[in-house]
């Protein structure tokens, strides 16, 4: 069986090819490493590839099988991290000068429950630094590029997990999402990318941008593997006092039910001139598709998306101004040398580590935090994001689903230079849902006439991953 074959199934047919013998784990480990080696000088998708680790992990996948004692449908699969999440004994830079030598001496809860499925770990992939950007340009330690077009973004935070499962570097990837960082990228590269209920997936061991925003997400190259991966992690975590107890018994009987949707709202205010008529027609098309298939198509209004762009900008640079602050060149990461005093340990320290994009977002979120700015801009985002959520979640009660582009474009040229307004209007379509909390899910729906990718997103109201996963695979079916 060729390379090419091996990358382009998913994760229920690797399984299966894994017990019917045709290839071992191994195998297909060195299939993703050569891919790798092939590929990343271009793409750029990795920042530490750990070839020697993945075989080993691979090859012990090997014997377990070979003794009759396999761990199920992620035992010998691999995957990549984006690279703010932990892996004990590999670096953790979250693409920053700052963190740039850092071993990690844990696991996180998400990489520790995929290591004990018996998943292979290739490495970890670039990132926007600290997960501050929508295109992976912000990394201090590379560029990463879209495979499908070299001249364009891969999209961010998580652009190098996003490329990696596109080029056939990885099967599936682990990344996060703050504001669409996982769905963003996803869409870019033409791959799926859940982000999901918040609290659904552990946050123990990954590197904090704006903690009541932050998620851990799931790209892979269908809605399936989603599922697999996500059933894998889902569930409550003592090390999270933000995680929750899962319903997997409605999971369960989500993932089982046959039916497509009978209630979908499309959002008025995503689907006007703002949003690239290739998109507008993949929209519509889906909406068709449903249609077809019995769901009661409406037009509904979700109000403020400027606001909701600006409420999101305020609160997660005033929590990552909070996040950031322990990276001050005393407990871990960059020591500036030139040192006379605390105050020049940390000024130098901070200054010599963090890149333009992140003092930008520090700078402004300490500023948002005094005392005179506190209640006007601080106080009023949190007021809006609350007025956002209980829009979303009476949406949600009603409709089964809530259908929106996923981005207002098609991925866009790498290299130009943009205001910091245009690059958070990237997140457009995507921050209602972080800002409420709910899951939203990235589906990969065809190409424009540069043969770039386009998707659609799917939202569902909380603990509801199992309808859009299973929406999406009815949709595969439908559309081909």
């Amino acid at each position: 069986m060729s390379v090419k074959v091996l990358l382009e199934d998913g994760i229920a047919r690797h399984a299966e090819h894994l017990a019917n013998g045709d290839y071992s784990a191994l195998e297909l480990t060195q299939a993703c490493l050569n891919e790798i080696e092939a590929r990343d000088g271009v793409i750029g998708a990795f920042l530490t590839v750990d070839a020697e680790g993945a075989r080993r992990t691979a090859e012990e996948s090997d014997k377990r099988r070979a003794a009759g004692k396999s761990l199920g449908a992620l035992d010998g699969i691999p995957f990549a991290l984006k690279d703010n999440i932990c892996a004990k004994g590999l670096r953790l830079t979250c693409g920053s000068r700052i963190l740039e030598r850092y071993i990690t001496p844990y696991d996180a809860t998400v990489t520790a429950r995929l290591r004990a499925a018996g998943a292979v770990l290739i490495g970890k992939t670039n990132m926007d630094e600290f997960a501050m950007g929508s295109s992976t340009e912000y990394s201090a330690l590379g560029l990463t590029r879209n495979p499908h077009d070299p001249a364009r973004v891969a999209g961010g935070s998580s652009g190098g997990s996003a490329a990696a499962v596109a080029a056939g570097e990885a099967v599936f990837s682990l990344g996060t999402d703050t504001g669409g960082s996982v769905r963003q990228p996803a869409a870019f590269c033409g791959v799926y990318g859940l982000k999901p209920t918040y609290g659904a997936l552990s946050r123990y061991g990954v590197a904090a941008m704006a903690t009541s925003l932050d998620c851990v997400g799931i790209m892979a190259r269908s809605a399936a593997d989603c599922a697999t991966v996500f059933s894998a992690l889902a569930g409550r975590d003592a090390l999270d006092a933000t995680s929750v107890d899962y319903p997997l018994d409605a999971w369960t009987a989500a993932m089982r039910d046959t039916g497509f949707p009978t209630r979908v709202a499309i959002v008025r205010e995503l689907s006007g001139d703002r949003i690239s008529p290739a998109v507008r027609r993949a929209v519509e098309t889906v909406a068709d598709v449903l249609r077809a298939h019995g769901a009661c198509i409406e037009e509904v209004s979700l109000p403020m998306p400027e606001q909701a762009l600006a409420s999101y900008t305020v609160l997660s640079c005033a929590e990552a101004s909070s996040n950031l602050a322990r990276y001050d060149g005393v407990r871990y990461g960059r020591r500036s040398e030139r040192i006379d005093g605390v105050a020049s340990l940390y000024d130098n320290s901070r200054a010599e580590g963090f890149g333009e994009e992140v003092k930008r977002r520090i700078l402004f979120g300490t500023d948002l935090l005094t005392r005179e700015n506190r209640e006007r801009y601080y106080v009023r985002a949190q007021r809006v994001r609350e007025l956002i959520r209980e829009r979303i979640l009476t949406l949600t009660a009603s409709y089964d689903l809530i259908l929106t582009p996923t981005t207002p474009t098609t991925a866009f040229l790498r290299g130009v230079e943009r205001s910091p307004e245009a690059l958070y209007a990237a997140d457009l379509c995507t921050v209602y849902a972080s800002l409420s909390g709910v899951p939203a899910l990235s589906i990969p729906v065809g190409r424009d006439a540069d043969g770039l990718p386009i998707a659609v997103q799917l939202t569902a109201r909380p603990v509801s991953e199992g309808l859009l996963l299973r929406t999406a695979m009815l949709l595969e079916e439908a559309m081909g």
